[in-house]
């Protein structure tokens, strides 16, 4: 049994129920409490800094924070999380999916204590949410724009060039404090995939190369003058012949073909 195994039973028991649904609709509530004061948003953050003020709660208060500020864009970040959030949960189970969540939200909380004076938000997290279901479910379809199928590993893949692409930009940058948060945000999900993951990897390289040789070998003529290099692909309606040559038997076109091999 694995560490991850053990440590799901250990903590199974306190697990919570409908977790996905908890959390968009505490997203939910905080949504309209932030429009209606909007200074509300800079109290739920997390900020090491005010935690050890006194500040406490926003080490619990952060993943309540809505998706967007624009309510189209709050609807549909809240309904693609219920919908993934519980696909995970009917295929994981309640204990899994609440230790997946507890994961990435334990590796946010000591990530913002790392980085003292960074702004913490459930971006990443949330995010990590969506790699995992793309993971498990690389062939589901959403409408883009309501229209173009779109699998969702292929805006999974997306997502990953983009998180690369700002690690890579905060490097260069100087700012590793944005590398710690983004690898905090999704620390998660190596924990449950990492090594599954690096498998796959390995057997998409493998199941490549095998393609490019047998395309390579599909490229390669069958038959070839051992004299003037012509091949049945540049002249198909050649009819090569092989003939023995001292020890070594050779592939000839009709016309070099040695007299004594006959016809």
């Amino acid at each position: 049994m694995s560490p991850l195994d053990r440590l799901e039973r250990t903590l199974g028991r306190f697990a919570l129920p409908r977790l996905t649904l908890l959390i968009v609709l505490v997203q939910a509530v905080a949504w309209f409490a932030v429009a209606a004061n909007p200074g509300l948003g800079g109290a739920l953050v997390l900020e090491s800094s005010r935690v050890l003020a006194g500040e406490w709660w926003r080490v619990f208060t952060f993943v309540m924070l809505p998706p967007a500020t624009n309510p189209l864009f709050v609807l549909l970040g809240l309904y693609v999380l219920w919908l993934m959030g519980t696909a995970l949960e009917q295929h994981w189970g309640d204990a899994r999916y609440n230790l997946y969540w507890l994961v990435g939200w334990a590796a946010t909380v000591g990530a913002s204590f790392a980085v003292p004076g960074a702004v913490v938000t459930n971006a990443y997290l949330d995010a990590s949410v969506f790699l995992a279901f793309a993971f498990l479910f690389p062939d589901f379809e959403f409408l883009l724009f309501l229209i173009l199928p779109v699998k969702v590993k292929w805006i999974a893949a997306f997502t990953w060039m983009l998180l690369l692409l700002s690690a890579g930009w905060a490097v260069t940058g100087g700012d590793w404090s944005a590398v710690v948060l983004l690898a905090a945000g999704v620390l998660n999900f190596f924990v449950f995939f990492g090594p599954a993951a690096w498998t796959k990897i390995r057997g998409g390289h493998r199941a490549m190369v095998r393609r490019r040789d047998a395309q390579v070998a599909a490229a390669e003529p069958f038959h070839k003058c051992s004299v003037c290099g012509i091949t049945d692909h540049s002249h198909p309606r050649t009819d090569f012949r092989y003939a023995a040559v001292g020890d070594d038997t050779r592939c000839f076109c009709p016309e070099h073909l040695p007299r004594d091999a006959g016809g």
